[in-house]
């Protein structure tokens, strides 16, 4: 029974090293194992296994909460930290941190923690390609990360430009975020993706973005050789979790369904309707994520209008991303400050920031990721 639903969830037999296996523990060095013992079976409520030798023990194995331990005596033991996590609004949380008698520290932590947005810090950003590729970092499941926002405005948003540069099938688990808001945008290439309740795998193509609400279970399946996304997701630092029991797809199609107030929502570049942006000189398509989320936030993908007039402007957003998808423009911003930007760099403007645009290219292509959905645009 074991080994047939090790790999449920990931569409994986179990590895070999789960099938020969049948237990594991973590060993904990301890300088006062009766004392240790005690306290972990009758007050934080472990339960002992196994212990030996009987007439002066020396290892005391102990189970409970998911884990196994190997309390094992030492006159040279160093403190170590147990981590238990209680529900939400559990009195146990209220006394977060106790110490056994051998000086182990037992931390109690809520087991779904509320996501909280710290207050963004507002700046003028701009983010811009290194052609030597020497800003990026390897992420989850060998995905290669490039930061947009460095410093992530105090911790309120996080935007990532995303490769997978080999392509092929991608080793990704289900899994799932503890998150306010979560866009995917596929800049190039393409990417098959599976999504709880939402029907069987699709392929998101170049252009196309989606919206992974909190805790929607996913996984990535497989992917174009250099494939591109751009990632925002807010707050910028969150738990990803495993799944091990859910299989993907699921049996039924949901479509309605909310998470956290958010519905999935899939956006196609090819259903575009084109209408004027809140800039003169542009056109934009809405992707409809706005009404998604109840407008948290929106996101709009707007191009050049060839020979119109691009007059200065400012908002008031609180969080104002933009991506470059294609062609070159000139960022005119306070003390007559140019700003030369091309495809793949990014900028943010904070709310009541002057900024006006010049020497933009017939084939300009802008991603714009705002929060909220909704705010106002001055001209002039």
């Amino acid at each position: 029974m074991a080994d047939s639903v090790a790999g449920r969830g990931s569409g994986k037999s179990a590895s070999p090293a789960r099938r020969r296996f049948r237990r594991a523990v973590v060993r904990l060095p301890t300088s006062d194992l009766d004392g240790d013992l005690q306290y972990l079976t009758e007050v934080v409520g472990f339960r002992l296994d196994r212990i030996w030798p009987a007439d002066a023990p020396r290892v005391a194995e102990i189970s409970g909460y998911g884990t196994a331990i190997a309390l094992e005596w030492s006159e040279e033991a160093s403190p170590g930290e147990i981590r238990l996590y209680a529900e939400q609004g559990s009195r146990a949380v209220e006394s977060a941190e106790r110490r056994t008698p051998g000086g182990h520290r037992i931390r109690i932590e809520p087991v779904n923690p509320p996501v909280v947005v710290p207050e963004t810090e507002h700046r003028f950003l701009v983010t811009r390609r290194d052609l030597r590729e020497r800003d990026r970092a390897v992420g989850r499941a060998g995905m290669e990360y490039r930061d947009l926002i460095p410093g992530r405005l105090g911790g309120a948003i996080v935007a990532s430009h995303i490769t997978i540069p080999g392509g092929g099938p991608v080793p990704d688990q289900v899994h799932f975020h503890a998150i306010r808001f979560q866009l995917i945008f596929c800049h190039e290439g393409w990417v098959r993706l599976v999504y709880e309740d939402q029907g069987p795998p699709f392929i998101l193509h170049a252009g196309d973005c989606l919206i992974q609400p909190p805790e929607i279970r996913h996984r990535v399946l497989e992917a174009s050789e250099w494939l591109e996304v751009v990632e925002v997701g807010v707050p910028a630092e969150h738990f990803t979790s495993m799944d091990h029991e859910l299989a993907l797809p699921t049996p039924r199609h949901r479509p309605e369904r909310e998470f956290g107030g958010t519905r999935f929502l899939l956006d196609r570049e090819a259903d575009a309707v084109w209408k004027p942006w809140r800039l003169p000189g542009f056109e934009a398509r809405d992707t409809g994520i706005g009404d998604a989320t109840g407008g948290l936030a929106g996101v709009r993908v707007a191009r050049r209008e060839p020979g119109t007039a691009i007059p200065r402007a400012r908002h008031d957003a609180d969080i104002l991303f933009c991506f470059i998808r294609q062609g070159n423009l000139e960022l005119v911003v306070e003390n007559d400050r140019h700003e030369i930007l091309v495809a793949r760099d990014a900028f943010v403007l904070p709310p009541g920031f002057p900024v006006e645009i010049e020497d933009a290219t017939d084939n300009l292509e802008l991603l714009e990721v705002t929060l909220p959905a909704e705010f106002e645009t001055t001209l002039g």
